[in-house]
């Protein structure tokens, strides 16, 4: 697997373990904040692997979907919640 997205998904990972150990701590704006961080990042894992390029330096899930060329894959309540 290409180096770069294997980070992508490593990082993506421990966001979303951090997720849950905010969840047990009850910290619940960082269990969100930390999912959106989790799902940023698996996204670039997915840019990165299709398009064979960095990705995108943004924050926002629906550019990262649109650029990826998977936003379209989504169901209209899936686009809706990234958006």
């Amino acid at each position: 697997m290409n180096a770069k997205v294997l980070y992508w998904i490593e990082i993506s990972d421990y966001d979303l373990d951090t997720a849950e150990a905010m969840l047990v701590s009850k910290r619940y704006l960082y269990v969100g904040f930390m999912c959106h961080q989790a799902i940023e990042k698996i996204f670039k894992a997915y840019f990165t692997s299709s398009k064979l390029e960095t990705a995108p330096y943004s924050h926002r899930l629906s550019y990262l979907a649109k650029m990826g060329d998977f936003y379209e894959e989504f169901s209209e309540d899936q686009k809706d919640f990234i958006d």
